[in-house]
């Protein structure tokens, strides 16, 4: 676009050089350019009205008709553009016609003159659009009267240099000079007008004004040269005034295309205080003092001076004198502004909470406000002493001296600061100021300091951001902080230089074994100095450049940033499992015995933050299941695809539970000596893809996920709506036993459950059996044992499942008043073989004989176990040799009596 704008400009210039030749070659004593008259200009003013008013429609259409934001309207200039074009056409069109017919008279307009004056107001509208004037009505008036000094001393200076001696040399027709001197005028008038709005101009139309006020002053040059011409009847230099005015119309239609997609002039002053504001007033200082040193010349060298000079110059003193008043007036309403506004300032300086400081070029304080010097502890004296930069903390410096030197520069807007203050007791207080220029006429400029102490509320936010990133209990820095910090170090991470060893970044993740039972059962407080000391020690193990963090709960990771070695993070977890659990905990009047498991998780060069440490947690986890007690593991990709699995399981088990895709069998139990079925075993079963799922694949699954709850009401509902039919219509005397979880048991609303489930089967509670595990009385006895005794005033029977593989006490027994205990399946199965097995199982079943509890026998599949469990007493059992579980109708098939049994 810039090598198209060269293309135009140099056409224009080649087409004007030619028919300027034209100047050089007279035809029969006239020279080709006044032969050929106005016609060429005629053509060239079409020309630029057609090009502008083409240009406006697009620019109309490009900007859907609206004006910028900075007051341009680029179409509507380009428009009256067009229309003052077509006039100075149809004013050259009337001129050349009327030629033809014999010369216009030197002392009277024609009717191609008016059309040439029209278009001077239509080129003022037009550049009035691109070049808006100021707002205001006094900023208009002061515009117009500096226009009219500098057109005056313009005109004063032409009418000395070129029209005093033709005045003069007219004799008697000196009183028509004035139609001829109609053209000048005018144009000088528009011209001194419209000159100082170029400065004033938007910079996104700076271009096309200056090439619109450039193509105008040629015309007036050519106006000029006319006048010239029309009073000596002669054409100066061969008719050059038709090769300028084709010049200036060239370029006039060519200004819309010269400037056709490029964007204006980036934005920039004349001087360092912006004296382009001021463009009328300078336009008009600079004419006039011109004018005054052409018109003292002239007066001394010229004789009989016109007395059209002392009317022109006498007018222009006299609106001097009126522009004088009203800046005048002007200068006395800014000065009661500025006291004005001093006084506020003072005003609000006093009473301010504020600290206010007006600052010298060098740093020293002018002026403060009061109390400023007793905020920080000074004396007044104290403070003035030295420059304000030798109280502000060293590393603020450079800060402040960019500040000042940024105003020294330019005055430009505010800047805020941060910076710490030196008080007089020798500590740093911090502060945040806003930095202003700040200027009193006559006076050089200051910068003004507001500024407030924020030193409580930075303490304050010191406090927040440790209590947001630091755990309370122990002190240590908590997940949150651990998680930003392990991203911070593994955005840094480098690969090692050629030859350098390769250090690794690692996760470890501590978990407190039996924790949970010890909290619950010595109360939160107990727990929490517990986790004190285990943080105190744990971080007595750490290395220097290695983070300790508390995870949650009772779970603690490290974060190592650069271990030499893998096998030395390794060690470093083995050394906090062994710190944990080399000696007691004590607490109080109390020594508690801990053990924790770890899982160690190594950072490869792909693996983000939030993977690592969900490696290491998996891992942790992993070494509990395996039994924990100071167990470690090391994470292994399968962690992640079993942890997935189980998280695909659970999903399939809340779909299935929403499908009703589960079912019952009922496993008998049976009197021993009878041989008669007392009681069946509710047992789930999930129908997946046409397949029984046995329960040992889903359980724990659903145990995690919380869904055993809701599928625990399921089965509870389930068969003893079943029983009830069974007892209801066929007056089979059975009983029913249904194992309930740990989490079924602390679920709100347990006991409301069962006791709702009985009422709505019309089932006795003392036909309903609840098998428990014993570790439901060590997850959490005290909320487990009360639940379990509401149960037992419902009159629900309670049995002990697995009997003899927990940890549960004789005390736990009698306080449950325990109806049943169900000897644990690996007894009966090692029962003949082994004789310490043999002697446990006599033992167990005699204590429940002696507990008035019905011992009941699990797993029997040989003659031989049924055999050895009559002798020993044990009146109840199941297992696959008495009857594998079976659904409904099998069962009311065997008890019907329909299928016998060899027992």
């Amino acid at each position: 676009m810039k090598s198209d704008s060269r293309v135009w400009f140099a056409a224009i210039l080649i087409v004007t050089a030619v028919y300027a030749l034209g100047t050089l070659f007279p035809v029969q004593g006239i020279s080709l350019t006044v032969w050929a008259g106005t016609w060429p200009t005629a053509i060239a003013a079409g020309l630029a009205g057609i090009s502008m008013l083409y240009a406006a429609r697009l620019h109309s259409i490009a900007d859907d008709g609206q004006a910028s934001a900075d007051g341009a309207d680029s179409a509507a200039g380009l428009r009256f553009f067009g229309f003052s074009a077509l006039a100075w056409c149809a004013g050259a069109i009337t001129n050349g016609v009327t030629g033809l017919f014999g010369p216009a008279a030197a002392f009277s307009l024609t009717f191609g003159d008016l059309f040439s004056l029209i278009a001077l107001p239509l080129f003022f509208l037009g550049f009035l659009k691109f070049a808006p004037l100021p707002h205001g009505a006094r900023t208009v008036v002061r515009h117009l009267t500096d226009s009219y000094v500098c057109a005056a001393a313009v005109f004063a200076v032409v009418w000395l240099v070129l029209f005093q001696p033709l005045y003069r040399d007219l004799g008697e027709g000196s009183g028509f000079v004035a139609f001829a001197l109609v053209y000048p005028v005018a144009d000088i008038a528009v011209l001194c007008f419209l000159a100082p709005l170029v400065f004033t101009s938007p910079h996104s139309t700076r271009r096309a004004v200056l090439l619109a006020m450039g193509a105008f002053i040629v015309i007036c040059g050519a106006d000029l040269i006319g006048t010239i011409t029309r009073l000596t009847g002669e054409a100066p230099a061969g008719g050059i005034e038709y090769p300028v005015r084709l010049f200036g119309f060239a370029l006039l239609a060519g200004l819309p295309w010269l400037i056709l997609g490029r964007t204006g002039a980036a934005p920039r002053r004349i001087t360092g205080r912006g004296l382009y504001r001021f463009a009328p007033e300078i336009a008009a200082s600079l004419a006039l003092a011109i004018a005054t040193v052409a018109l003292t010349v002239g007066g001394l060298w010229v004789n009989g001076v016109a007395p059209v000079l002392p009317l022109v110059a006498g007018s222009a003193v006299l609106v001097l004198l009126v522009r004088l008043l009203g800046l005048l007036e002007e200068n006395s309403t800014l000065s009661r502004m500025v006291h004005s506004r001093e006084r506020h300032f003072h005003e609000l300086a006093k009473h301010s909470g504020d600290v206010i400081l007006i600052l010298d070029d060098d740093g020293r304080i002018f002026s403060l406000s009061p109390g400023t010097a007793e905020a920080f502890g000074y004396r007044l004296d104290d403070i003035l002493a030295d420059p304000v930069t030798a109280l502000i903390h060293p590393e603020d410096l450079p800060q402040v001296k960019r500040a000042m030197a940024t105003f020294r520069r330019d005055s430009g807007d505010g800047i805020h600061l941060r910076v710490r203050v030196r008080a007089a007791d020798g500590t740093w207080r911090h502060t945040t100021s806003t930095a202003s220029v700040y200027e009193r006429p006559g006076e050089p400029k200051r910068l003004l300091f507001t500024t407030r102490d924020i030193s409580a509320q930075v303490e304050l936010q010191k406090q927040v951001d440790h209590l947001t990133f630091h755990d309370g209990v122990t002190g240590l820095p908590n997940r949150a902080y651990l998680e930003e910090r392990t991203r911070e170090v593994l955005s840094r991470r480098t690969e090692p230089e050629e030859g350098q060893p390769k250090t690794e970044i690692a996760a470890i993740f501590l978990d407190l074994d039996g924790f949970t039972a010890v909290n619950d059962s010595a109360g939160h407080t107990f727990g929490d100095y517990l986790l004190a000391q285990a943080g105190r020690r744990l971080r007595a193990t750490m290395g220097a450049g290695d983070t300790l963090a508390r995870w949650g709960g009772d779970e603690f990771a490290v974060l190592i940033e650069d271990s030499p070695r893998a096998d030395n993070v390794v060690d470093l977890a083995e050394r906090l499992i062994r710190v944990i659990g080399g000696e007691p905990f004590q607490v109080a009047d109390r020594e508690v015995v801990l053990t924790a498991s770890a899982g160690v998780a190594f950072a490869a060069p792909e693996t983000g933050s939030g993977e690592l440490l969900r490696n290491a947690d998996m891992a942790m986890a992993r070494a509990k299941e395996e039994g924990g007690g100071g167990r470690l593991e090391l994470y292994a990709a399968h962690m992640h695809a079993k942890v997935v699995g189980r998280l695909e399981l659970q999903t399939e088990l809340r779909q299935a539970l929403a499908d009703n895709a589960f079912t019952l069998e009922y496993q008998p139990v049976v009197n021993l000596e009878t041989s008669r079925v007392t009681a069946v075993e509710a047992l789930v079963r999930w129908r997946k893809n046409g397949q029984l799922v046995p329960p040992d694949d889903f359980i724990a699954p659903a145990e995690e996920s919380g869904l055993i709850v809701p599928l625990g009401e399921w089965i509870l509902r389930e068969a003893c709506q079943k029983v009830a039919v069974w007892r209801g219509t066929t007056g089979l005397d059975i009983r029913l036993s249904v194992n309930i979880s740990v989490k079924q048991v602390l679920s709100p609303r347990f006991v409301e459950t069962v006791a709702g489930v009985l009422a709505e089967c019309a089932l006795n509670a003392d036909v309903l059996t609840m098998e428990v595990d014993e570790e439901v009385l060590l997850e959490n006895p005290g909320q487990a044992v009360d639940r379990l005794a509401e149960l037992r005033d419902l009159g629900v029977r309670l049995a002990i499942d697995d009997f003899g593989m927990g940890y549960a006490s004789l005390a736990h027994l009698r306080q449950l008043r325990v109806d049943e205990i169900k000897i644990d399946r690996s007894f009966i199965r090692d029962l003949g073989g082994d004789g310490t097995v043999t002697l446990l199982t006599q033992t167990i079943i005699r204590l429940g004989q002696d507990l008035g509890m019905q011992v009941t026998a699990e797993g029997i599949e040989h003659p031989r176990q049924l055999d050895r469990l009559r002798a020993m007493g044990c009146a109840y059992g199941q297992g696959f040799l008495v009857a594998r579980p079976m659904p409904a109708d099998g069962v009311e098939a065997l008890v019907g009596g329909e299928t016998a049994t060899a027992l």
